[in-house]
């Protein structure tokens, strides 16, 4: 399963200010992931990862050497940041 899907099962509940207070995921969506959590990861990879279609990791690999090859690039420090999000 990937991001877009797990995204698109999930609620969020606002408070009258319009605050997101909480999240609704469906039962079988959070038993996958708690499951995913307390298993074994093999391969290091988040589960997330695990779950990308390979097609999709290729396809995101050439984006990124194209991008490289015109000088798209990104500071360390920013995609150090952009990667904390994920965390």
């Amino acid at each position: 399963m990937i991001i877009a899907q797990i995204e698109s099962q999930i609620r969020y509940v606002t408070n009258i200010n319009g605050e997101t207070t909480d999240v609704l995921v469906p039962v079988e969506l959070w038993q996958q992931l708690i499951s995913c959590i307390n298993s074994d990861n093999v391969s290091g990879l988040a589960w997330i990862d695990e779950q990308e279609p390979k097609a999709q990791i290729l396809a995101d690999l050439q984006e990124s050497v194209r991008q490289a090859a015109v000088g798209q690039t990104f500071a360390v420090s920013e995609l150090w940041d952009y990667s904390k999000q994920f965390d």
